[in-house]
């Protein structure tokens, strides 16, 4: 079993934004974005997307509002299995705290099968997040159980996730494979802890040593490949994420992705930013 290179995505410095090529769609109007380190301010660069994803942990619910009026369904980022020492929460929960998140030294893995945790997550961080009018959650670190793959941490994870589709919401998972694949294997399906999968770098690799990007590995490509099409075999939407500037890739990425039905981003920087042609 492998995993994806997770990437905590609010952690960019600058205010992370990304561009969106969507299988079948033209160059006007895209049907779903990542703005997860966007402010209010920066609305005008989500204009010409149907569904975003925002960290609402930096949005009123007024300017929530205001971009559900603009005719966008807003999905909130949420991180299940770490925490960053700058959300308000850490000092809180930091007794919980594990290993460092490998490339992101201000974060931190979380022991998830601490009922404490799982509580705060649930009935706190996202029935606050709701009630700002969101349409649902970006899920990131379900990976937690990649890295400890316990039954604890196992339950844990599965019991923040039916917490949060016990909120009815629609809940996207960032990656996860290690996760959503022994779920599925022991009960059948998926409808109880997602809607939809993010999955990062199927057709590209990043080289962490030199942020430089490249083709990934023809065994890992087929991984991926063979993981969302699972996903997607059991009623769930999926949504690659890339990361390169090879038109040719883009091309293969294209193809694969109007084969079979998803929507994919093929961002030219780590840093998530748009790029000005």
């Amino acid at each position: 079993m492998r995993t994806t290179a997770v990437i905590s995505m609010t952690l960019c410095a600058t205010l992370g934004m990304m561009t969106l090529t969507a299988c079948g769609n033209g160059t006007q109007k895209h049907s779903y974005g990542v703005f997860i380190g966007a402010s209010p301010k920066d609305a005008a660069y989500m204009e010409n997307y149907d569904k975003i994803v925002i960290d609402a942990q930096y949005f009123t619910a007024d300017e929530i509002t205001e971009l559900k009026k603009a005719g966008h369904t807003v999905y909130s980022y949420i991180d299940l299995g770490s925490v960053e020492n700058f959300r308000p929460y850490y000092d809180d929960y930091e007794k919980f705290t594990l290993d460092v998140y490998e490339n992101w030294e201000e974060e931190k893995w979380v022991d998830v099968s601490q009922e404490e945790w799982q509580t705060f997550v649930v009935d706190e961080l996202a029935v606050s997040i709701l009630a700002k009018g969101v349409d649902g959650l970006f899920v990131d670190n379900t990976d937690v159980y990649y890295h400890y793959p316990t039954d604890e941490m196992f339950e844990g994870v599965t019991a923040i996730l039916k917490g949060f589709k016990a909120l009815d919401t629609y809940v996207v998972i960032n990656g996860g494979d290690a996760y959503v694949t022994e779920y599925q294997q022991r009960n059948g399906n998926l409808d109880g802890v997602m809607d939809a999968v993010n999955q990062e770098t199927i057709f590209s690799k990043i080289n962490w040593d030199d942020g430089t990007f490249s083709d990934n590995e023809s065994s890992e490509r087929e991984y991926f490949q063979d993981y969302v099409k699972m996903v997607s075999d059991n009623g769930k939407d999926v949504y690659p994420l890339e990361y390169t500037t090879d038109e040719d890739l883009i091309e293969k990425i294209d193809k694969f992705c109007k084969d079979n039905g998803y929507e994919y981003y093929a961002s030219k920087t780590l840093e998530l930013l748009v790029v000005k042609e």
